[in-house]
């Protein structure tokens, strides 16, 4: 993994305004990993992939996270305070690996999903009829007492074991907070969703990167390119003397 420069964060900005989530957890895997095809990084599985978002973080922005939610009770908002490791889960699964479960006469070979999956089912169908085209997108082949079954013809109870499975296959893909209001005491889980949360930072840091571009620029007349190879640390050196 790669560090990225004020330009490149600038450009995977720009880029990544318009796309889905699923489109700009890769445009940022593709400037992290640029010896890796698109291919690849669309294969890995969900929790692969932000485990590597993490790691990503953690280079741009450092170990400490922060954020506000709501309480979904009393409507009050929390401030949450931790840290990369607090939410970075152990890689069971190796890629591109074949997982299978038997029970009941079944035999089931499947995979985890990944982006390519994603972008596969998001076409603005029901939240229900997604996880299940997502889930019958992963299972490679089912037999029954050595027939073959199609994957939407399995048994609910079945299709939950794989679920399962995949869950604890591939932990970072799922992510939950403990949380408890303070002012209702109200407790429940939130999801922690990396490519969102490492978004809004990025935004917030482009924002931020092109008003010192436009204050310089307006200052000195200096380009965006010689303004953007100055250290974030000198670029506010001089936005403080312009200010003053």
């Amino acid at each position: 993994m790669k560090a990225l420069s004020s330009s490149e964060m600038l450009e995977i900005w720009d880029m990544g305004r318009v796309q889905s989530p699923v489109e700009r957890a890769l445009i940022l895997m593709a400037a992290a990993y640029p010896g890796e095809s698109m291919d690849s990084l669309a294969a890995l599985s969900i929790g692969q992939r932000d485990s590597c978002l993490l790691t990503l973080r953690e280079m741009i922005f450092g170990q400490d996270m922060d954020c506000l939610i709501a309480c979904p009770s009393c409507g009050d908002s929390l401030e949450l305070d931790f840290k990369v490791e607090d939410i970075r889960k152990e890689l069971v699964s190796k890629k591109n690996e074949v997982l299978s479960l038997g029970a009941s006469g079944y035999d089931v070979q499947f995979r985890l999903p990944n982006s390519e999956d994603l972008i596969a089912i998001s076409d603005g169908s029901e939240m229900d009829e997604m996880r299940h085209r997502l889930l019958w997108r992963c299972i490679m082949s089912a037999l029954w007492n050595g027939e073959v079954v199609p994957a939407n013809d399995l048994p609910a109870g079945l299709l939950d074991a794989v679920v399962s499975e995949m869950a604890q296959a591939d932990p970072q893909a799922d992510v939950r907070l403990e949380l408890l209001c303070p002012s209702c005491g109200v407790k429940w889980r939130a999801v922690f969703d990396v490519v969102s949360f490492l978004w809004s930072e990025i935004d917030a840091l482009a924002r931020r990167t092109l008003r010192e571009v436009h204050i310089l620029a307006s200052a000195y007349g200096w380009t965006e390119a010689d303004i953007l190879e100055l250290s974030p640390w000198r670029r506010q050196c001089y936005k403080d003397m312009v200010e003053d």
